[in-house]
């Protein structure tokens, strides 16, 4: 099968990594025993930097990141370390990802029980699961999650498991705080029907005003981020016609 997510884990060790990764992403760390944690590191303006999935396993962490933005996040996280007792280290383990039945030690996507179950340390082979990232609206490192742009509630994390507000701070924990004690957000992704085609970022538009952009699509149905205020009755985007679902 066709690697579409390509993905390099890290291993983050020492005896403090557990703290060091607990005040810094948006996640409870302290979960990732036996299981995958889902969780994102925020800028201090509360934007999107990066989203990975994270397993304790034995002295370890895992952090399983897609490639693109493995250097970067490495980066980020070492300005963090200080004087803590943390090792960060790129390792040479594969993540397998499947449907149907799950060989030994394969664990479950927290973000949604129909997404593909993930295994470490075997190939890199993946199942493509755009199906049922559009259908459920699961965002994309790197398509839906833009670097320095996307805001995490606006991507859904707290519907995908994947932020914590009872574990205290983290970086951009003010901002991501706030925005959840609005009484409603004014934008963020949506499930939208697609009568046509259009690439991957195209602007959506409503009587000649910009609602939004179109991203992921699938089987006539894609994933949009939308001024929900605008996003009534039939919008463009490029040669497609959208409609809001829900």
């Amino acid at each position: 099968m066709m690697l579409t997510d390509p993905r390099t884990v890290l291993a983050i060790g020492g005896d403090d990594r557990k703290h060091f990764l607990q005040d810094l992403v948006t996640n409870d760390v302290g979960r990732a025993k036996d299981r995958l944690v889902y969780a994102a590191l925020l800028s201090p303006q509360g934007k999107y930097l990066a989203d990975f999935m994270l397993l304790e396993r034995d002295d370890t962490i895992l952090l399983d990141v897609a490639t693109p933005l493995a250097e970067a996040l490495a980066r980020r996280l070492a300005m963090y370390k200080l004087r803590a007792k943390v090792t960060i280290e790129p390792t040479e383990l594969g993540v397998r990802r499947g449907r149907g039945q799950a060989p030994d030690g394969a664990l479950a996507d927290p973000r949604h029980p129909d997404l593909p179950w993930r295994l470490y340390g075997s190939d890199g082979e993946a199942d493509d699961p755009t199906d049922v990232r559009v259908r459920h609206v699961i965002p994309l490192s790197g398509v839906e999650l833009v670097p320095e742009e996307t805001y995490i509630l606006e991507a859904g994390f707290e519907r995908l498991n994947g932020v914590d507000f009872r574990k205290g701070c983290y970086v951009g924990q003010e901002v991501t705080a706030r925005m959840k004690h609005k009484t409603e957000l004014r934008k963020g992704l949506t499930s939208v029907r697609v009568e046509g085609e259009a690439p991957v970022g195209t602007a959506v538009t409503a009587d000649g005003r910009g609602v939004g952009t179109l991203y992921s699509q699938s089987g006539g149905s894609g994933i949009a981020h939308l001024r929900f205020d605008r996003a009534a009755g039939e919008m463009q985007a490029g040669d497609a016609r959208l409609f809001r679902n829900g």
